[in-house]
């Protein structure tokens, strides 16, 4: 955000959805009452430094980083903001001042500030104390965000219950002070926003968000019978298709599934960001399947699709469309669809803040085809991504870069650009720590033991790697 837009926010002061903090002793209480109205209202921006004038005094320099760890700390504990929010505050320069600049998106939850409920008023934070009053809230977050309807009849038997270990240790690798870490099961589902009460009826119980992140396979088809991504791949017989993928599982091995079609049929084009290769098909499929599984409409009928195809690859979904407009960095405004979803994927470090996706595939698809993508906002949400074959950002770099990266204890390594990220990551490992067990490179690079283990059959498949001698006491060889 450039000065000139500050001046005009710090000139107009205060509104529904703007709200100044000085912060001159650090952060007080009644910012996270804000950050509580906020979520429970239409979302806006708090800005730490400024007074409530629109006078910036700034916050010491030195002080900036721990207060925004606090602040993070803070609304990640349960006792303080529940349900737990994700929320990433940036440090802004304004006339030479630091000021913190926090993003509050609307809660799909009615959340509160230790336990109580607060809303938003022209420029001030209410408490909510009435029960037609917080009775009004519920209906209206049930009403806007779909992913909140309870299903009474969903019990535990119905969920993937044996995914939570999983989860817990992808959230810890993201955060190691993560307070899921040590919460149990339920707490951790409650504070995911994974259980709701239906305010009609007051029954309690997993809401739709649950269902489509943790449900068994037959729960998610009874409670959304469209439920479904179909992955195409269209480059020899345009009519049909060269190889398909329908995937009717939860949301997050949905995620790795889609992953592993498009690494299967999309060239890795070698890419240096200053001494690192970097993997352009991963970062700009992740962006694209990560943003059609949990920004999308999960009651309509339209099935989602990821279609590639010889010139281009698309994804559709569903959607709750905001203006019709192609979608630009510079013209984007954030806003989440299933606001607990996309909070549990940044959780868990499958996705990151909202709207960086768009900046990174601005960024990252002209570098991979030379030519700009489109994100089209509509009743159908629409991300275009043109492919060239032929075409090289990094044409006349040695493309040996990446066997350099990976030399070490005098052994050279010959990889092609066939091998993934994630097999990358596991060739990385195994060149210094050639004795460590599968378990231990899932944790080292934060993937899952499933996932380790296919990839390690790939690779050993493909000849770029071999074990010699036993399970407990071989090593594996680098070939």
């Amino acid at each position: 955000m450039d000065e000139s837009k500050l001046k005009n926010i710090f000139a107009i002061g205060e509104i529904v959805a703007v709200e100044f903090k000085r912060c001159g002793n650090g952060i007080e209480s009644d910012t996270y009452e804000t950050v509580c109205s906020f979520l429970n209202r239409y979302g806006g921006d708090i800005y730490l430094g400024v007074e409530d004038n629109g006078e910036v005094r700034g916050i010491p320099k030195e002080a900036a980083n721990g207060m925004i760890k606090n602040f993070i700390s803070m609304i990640s504990n349960p006792d303080i903001l529940f349900p737990t929010v994700y929320l990433t505050p940036q440090l802004l320069q304004y006339e030479g001042k630091t000021i913190i600049h926090i993003q509050v998106l609307p809660g799909s939850e009615v959340h509160s500030y230790k336990k109580t409920i607060y809303d938003r008023n022209n420029d001030s934070d209410v408490k909510v104390t009435s029960t037609s009053q917080i009775a009004a809230l519920y209906i209206r977050k049930q009403r806007i965000f779909t992913e909140k309807k309870v299903y009474p009849y969903i019990k535990d038997e119905h969920l993937r219950m044996d995914m939570l270990p999983r989860i817990r240790q992808m959230a810890v690798n993201k955060n190691l002070d993560h307070p899921w870490r040590n919460m149990t099961d339920a707490e951790l589902l409650q504070s995911a926003g994974l259980i709701g009460e239906d305010a009609e009826t007051g029954k309690r119980g997993y809401n739709l968000a649950a269902v489509t992140l943790l449900g068994q396979d037959e729960a998610i088809r009874s409670v959304c019978p469209a439920y479904r991504t179909d992955a195409l791949l269209r480059k020899v017989n345009l009519d049909r298709y060269d190889d398909r993928l329908i995937v009717r599982t939860n949301l997050i091995d949905s995620y790795y599934l889609l992953l592993r079609f498009a690494e299967k049929h999309l060239l890795d084009k070698f890419h240096l960001e200053g001494d690192i290769n970097v993997s352009l098909r991963s970062i700009i499929s992740r962006e694209m399947l990560v943003n059609t599984l949990i920004h999308r409409e999960f009651t309509s009928p339209y099935y989602a699709k990821f279609v590639i195809e010889k010139e281009r690859m698309y994804t559709e979904n569903a959607n709750r469309a905001m203006d019709g407009q192609s979608i630009k960095p510079d013209n984007y405004q954030p806003n989440s669809k299933n606001p607990s979803v996309a909070d549990f994927f940044r959780n868990i470090g499958l996705a990151d803040e909202l709207g960086s996706g768009v900046r990174r595939l601005h960024y990252y698809v002209p570098r991979y085809s030379g030519k700009e993508p489109e994100l089209l906002d509509g009743d159908v949400f629409r991300i275009i991504v043109p492919l060239d074959d032929g075409y090289s950002y990094d044409a006349g770099t040695a493309s040996k870069q990446f066997v350099d990266n990976l030399k070490g204890n005098g052994c050279t390594i010959n990889c092609t650009n066939d091998c993934t990220i994630i097999e990358q990551e596991i060739l990385k490992h195994l060149v210094n720590n050639p004795k460590a067990t599968q378990t231990q490179i899932a944790s080292n690079i934060g993937k899952s033991l499933r996932t380790i283990k296919t990839s390690m059959a790939l690779l050993k498949s493909k000849g770029i790697i071999r074990r010699e001698g036993t399970n407990k006491n071989g090593m594996w060889i680098v070939v």
